[in-house]
């Protein structure tokens, strides 16, 4: 089965089967959009109205501003994969609840599975904190750090701001373009080294 078709079948099967508590007052679910065969994935933290209303990932202001940044680095959205650690959009734009991220979690790390990147990107706090739990963003953006997950093994990650967040913030917007602008050599780097796995 090539990548494509497993990763229909892994969403089709998550759509009807995941327990998360949100699907029952959103519009639909907001699956992971780009290339299947990316050595960056980004990862947020959970689908807004436009989103919603559309069913892909990053579309709105933010999604405009994380387009320019991949366009700094020579890159664009084709390039990457894009997805959320929750699927369904919390109302009004709330943070997604603990309950919510685990519930949607194997979905997340199914889909992981699937891509295998070279690298994951975290986009905010709640992205962080799934995979380092108790660390901070403030101190995290930046840097690099491994993880091991099941069925997949060590995985290295690299955090950010959200763009949401950094969006309107000066000073937050400066820290993660300038972060933004690591992603080439660190992905020349693990390259090097080869791919985690």
């Amino acid at each position: 089965m090539d990548k494509r078709t497993a990763l229909k079948k892994l969403n089709a099967h998550w759509i009807t089967n995941c327990s998360c508590d949100l699907r029952k007052q959103c519009t639909q679910a907001v699956l992971g959009d780009g290339n299947i065969r990316a050595k960056i994935l980004f990862i947020g933290e959970a689908p807004g109205k436009n989103e919603d209303e559309q069913g892909k990932p990053f579309i709105g202001a933010a999604g405009k501003f994380l387009s320019e940044m991949l366009a700094s680095i020579s890159l664009k959205r084709e390039d990457v994969y894009i997805t959320n650690i929750v699927k369904y959009r919390p109302p009004n734009n709330r943070d997604p609840l603990p309950e919510e991220i685990v519930a949607c979690a194997p979905w997340l790390h199914e889909e992981i599975a699937l891509i295998r990147p070279h690298i994951i990107i975290t986009l905010g706090r709640h992205a962080l904190t799934h995979f380092l739990p108790g660390k901070k963003i403030s101190s995290m953006h930046g840097q690099l750090f491994q993880c091991p997950l099941p069925d997949i093994g060590k995985q290295t990650f690299f955090a950010l701001y959200h763009p949401a967040a950094a969006l309107y913030n000066g000073g937050m917007r400066q820290t993660l373009i300038n972060d933004f602008k690591k992603i080439p050599s660190i992905l020349r780097t693990i390259k090097k080294e080869g791919p985690t796995k």
